[in-house]
């Protein structure tokens, strides 16, 4: 009886410590949900902007403006260019015809070394001249610089006052006008028709900014007043004197003297 009270009591107490272990033990944790996702906006469209104006590289019409605007560097040249309409003349030569240019364009910095006003001061004939002086009407390509004939014909014309000459050593392009000596710095553009290079100088032609020599002095005109030498009296062999009208009394004086004589003979000797 004993021994059952003893198990009994000994049940109790592991069944009193299974109770307390397994309520101390804390609930399971609930799984943790995510928030809930927030929709992300659309980031706004930036605004298109214009674009910047190019030169097409398909093929279509040659402009010459456009091209020296886009290189960013030849504002004044592009200035006298157009107050000259040489860039019109020089688009219609390459757009209808076969006849390749070459252009020698100043940059601005060469322009800016020039005193100021000095454009100002040309007239319209002298800008033009300018102008056409650094354009060549054939098409020179860099590497044929070493076989060109000086000196080198320039849409100014030809002749001593509007000459230049081109010359090469290696690479370097030198150009001469008897006033300006400079050298090609870069290639603007180049294609089979139309090349442009780039210079540090303004070319100057002699027939524009060298003094021209004076015109011969007129003969001078015959003083009034004074009375002009007789000139000697030559006659002409081609019209000779006419002197019969002199001879005719001089023969019938001869005549009736002859006569005379012959009456006085006969007198005699009758």
């Amino acid at each position: 009886m004993r021994q059952q009270s003893l198990s009994l009591l000994f049940s109790l107490i592991l069944f009193f410590l299974h109770c307390t272990k397994t309520l101390g033990q804390s609930p399971a944790a609930a799984p943790v949900m995510p928030p809930p996702a927030t929709p992300v906006k659309a980031p706004p469209t930036a605004p298109s902007q214009a674009p910047s104006a190019q030169v097409a590289t398909s093929p279509g019409p040659v402009d010459v403006i456009k091209i020296l605007q886009k290189a960013g560097h030849f504002t004044l040249f592009v200035r006298l260019m157009q107050a000259t309409t040489e860039d019109t003349e020089l688009n219609k030569e390459l757009n209808k015809t076969n006849n390749g240019i070459t252009i020698f364009a100043p940059s601005d910095s060469a322009f800016s070394s020039l005193k100021a006003g000095f454009l100002n001061s040309l007239n319209d004939e002298d800008k033009t001249e300018l102008v056409k002086f650094h354009v060549l009407p054939a098409f020179i390509p860099s590497s044929q610089f070493q076989t060109v004939s000086n000196p080198v014909r320039t849409q100014a014309g030809t002749g001593p006052r509007v000459t230049l000459n081109v010359t090469t050593t290696g690479n370097f392009v030198n150009i001469t006008t008897g006033l300006t000596n400079t050298s090609i710095s870069g290639t603007v553009y180049t294609d089979n028709q139309l090349a442009i290079y780039q210079i540090e100088k303004v070319l100057f032609p002699l027939d524009i900014f060298a003094p021209k020599p004076p015109a011969p002095a007129p003969a001078p005109a015959p003083e009034l007043g004074k009375p002009r030498k007789a000139a000697p009296d030559v006659e002409s062999p081609t019209a000779p004197k006419d002197i019969s009208g002199a001879l005719t009394p001089l023969i019938l004086h001869n005549n009736a003297l002859l006569l005379a004589v012959s009456c006085m003979v006969a007198a005699i000797f009758s």
